[in-house]
């Protein structure tokens, strides 16, 4: 799928790189970062860089500084002060107690052998009296016949997941830190963002954003997933596999190889220097499917 500048109000394009801080980066989170970037730069719009740090016990020290600097040594170089997660907890709050007030939450005792093939819950806990005092984790209910498809701008028509939809998903964890989908629910919803370019290892992940989204009487965003890189066993290069850290004394060569794995025009071999090479890339930027 190919859009244009003309597609796309530029002046409300609003995009955002969101690392977790759990390490330096890597080429599989570079390629995310460069994609958002270039998709931003050719529509002429903002591209904001957020710290999803809601995960404390993952976190590494440093990590965040070291992503904004391989970030700059790559000529990847954000709009404002640099956003964190961190600092949203009373959004997320408020979040949770009209989804518990509205009828969508439920009090779950599941660790996780209890829970079923799905990750749901496995014990039936949304029908037992739960009290507050009790340890527990926070489900939203899934009314799988009221999900919606939606466009995603790269991968095209995504249908409804109604058949292998899950029952329910955790958006507050049992040790009381917000889970990924409902923080990435709210603060990629619009107006703050209004064009979420990542991996399609997050494409599922969609779903569920966009149903708590419908729920919170959020307007989604504009998405779009792109190929993800994978290691010689063919599992997502991460952190976790092992993925080494960039190497940002050379960027010229780490963009290259980006914009290689995202089928996008090479760069003149004149084309020597970060600067340049973006430039290139973002006059030239066209995702196809």
């Amino acid at each position: 799928m190919n859009d244009s500048p003309a597609d796309t109000d530029s002046n409300s394009y609003r995009g955002r790189f969101a690392p977790s801080p759990t390490g330096p980066l890597h080429a599989g989170s570079l390629v995310a970062a460069l994609a958002s970037f270039l998709d931003a730069r050719r529509h002429h719009g903002q591209w904001q860089l957020r710290i999803d740090d809601i995960d404390p016990p993952r976190a590494v020290a440093g990590s965040s500084d070291a992503i904004t600097k391989a970030l700059v040594a790559h000529g990847l170089v954000w709009s404002g002060p640099v956003l964190y997660q961190s600092h949203s907890s009373s959004h997320y709050d408020s979040a949770l107690d009209r989804l518990m007030s509205s009828g969508w939450l439920f009090r779950c005792l599941c660790t996780r052998a209890m829970l079923d093939d799905n990750g749901c819950c496995g014990q039936h806990c949304q029908e037992k009296n739960i009290s507050a005092g009790t340890p527990h984790s926070l489900r939203v209910k899934v009314a799988s016949e009221r999900l919606e498809g939606f466009s995603d701008r790269f991968l095209g028509e995504q249908p409804p997941l109604a058949e292998t939809a899950p029952k329910d998903f955790i958006v507050k964890r049992r040790d009381g830190l917000y889970a990924y989908q409902l923080a990435a629910a709210i603060d990629d919803a619009k107006p703050s963002f209004t064009h979420i370019v990542r991996g399609a290892d997050l494409l599922e992940s969609t779903y569920r954003q966009r149903w708590l989204q419908h729920l919170l009487g959020l307007e989604s965003p504009s998405y779009a997933h792109v190929t993800i890189l994978v290691d010689e066993a063919g599992n997502k290069l991460s952190k976790q596999t092992g993925a080494p850290p960039l190497d940002s004394r050379q960027p010229e060569h780490n963009l290259r190889q980006c914009l290689q794995h995202l089928a996008q025009p090479a760069p003149s071999s004149s084309a020597r220097r970060v600067p340049e090479i973006l430039d290139h890339a973002t006059e030239h930027w066209c995702m196809r499917r």
